[in-house]
């Protein structure tokens, strides 16, 4: 066994944590600068960008008196996404050579008879929402009121026809006539009935403003901002020391 030490080898290249504080301090006003820049640069960026609102428009499809909806709600949110909106966005871009400045989005929340309206956009364009949401609900409630006026046509014209069979039965006699009478009536009143719960479609909200503003917060960007100027402050520190030493390295060479 030998009684020779091994020494450790020392390696040279070896960077410390005095190395690395030695380094950012004498770069630190590479990190002060771009820190600033950085942060200034974000809290102009968050001041200046407009703040964004949702607003909701809400529908009540009508009923038949079966309680069934005159227009199923898929069907509503097909015709909308697929034809009226967009006619409209032609429309505009047509008009005002530019594209529509904001996105109408169609929703059917649950299993429920609502359509939902939803548009997510700056203040400043609150009154087209207003009036393209309008335009839509219009086409909505007038194609409903169509369908339930051929609807309750449908269900007045069997109560007629009842009437009539009403007036010939009430002009015989014998127990099958009063037994057939009795069942007629019964049948219109049924009729009368659905006639009576048919429900027309409700607008519930037109362009609804929201309460609170969407997208990112002013405080959560200058807050990234700081994040962000830190770390890039650093990143350049050190890269800046890096380059200078290389630039050294170099210039020995030469010599």
């Amino acid at each position: 066994m030998s009684n020779s030490i091994q020494r450790q080898p020392e390696y040279g290249d070896e960077i410390s944590l005095v190395d690395l504080a030695t380094t950012f301090v004498r770069r630190r006003h590479t990190f002060y600068v771009t820190f600033i820049l950085v942060v200034i640069l974000g809290v102009i960026f968050a001041f200046i960008k407009p703040e964004k609102y949702e607003f909701n428009s809400l529908v009540q499809l009508g009923k038949d008196g079966a309680d069934n909806f005159i227009e199923t709600p898929v069907a509503v949110v097909a015709t909308l996404e697929n034809r009226w909106i967009p006619d409209l966005s032609t429309r505009y871009a047509e008009i005002n050579q530019a594209k529509l400045p904001f996105k109408i989005a169609v929703a059917n929340p649950g299993e429920t008879g609502l359509i939902r309206l939803s548009t997510e956009t700056t203040l400043d364009n609150a009154e087209l929402v207003e009036e393209f949401h309008k335009e839509l609900i219009d086409n909505i409630v007038k194609r409903q009121t169509q369908r339930i006026e051929t609807v309750t046509s449908a269900l007045n014209g069997q109560t007629l026809a009842l009437n009539e069979v009403i007036e010939a039965l009430s002009l015989r006699d014998g127990e099958g006539a009063a037994s057939a009478l009795a069942s007629v009536f019964e049948k219109r009143a049924e009729l009368e009935g659905q006639i009576a719960a048919i429900q027309s479609a409700q607008v519930l909200a037109v362009a609804r403003q929201g309460i609170d503003a969407k997208g990112v917060s002013k405080v959560l960007i200058v807050v990234l901002a700081i994040v962000l100027g830190a770390m890039m402050g650093i990143f350049l520190a050190f890269i800046s020391e890096f380059l200078s030493l290389v630039r050294d390295n170099l210039s020995e060479i030469d010599e």
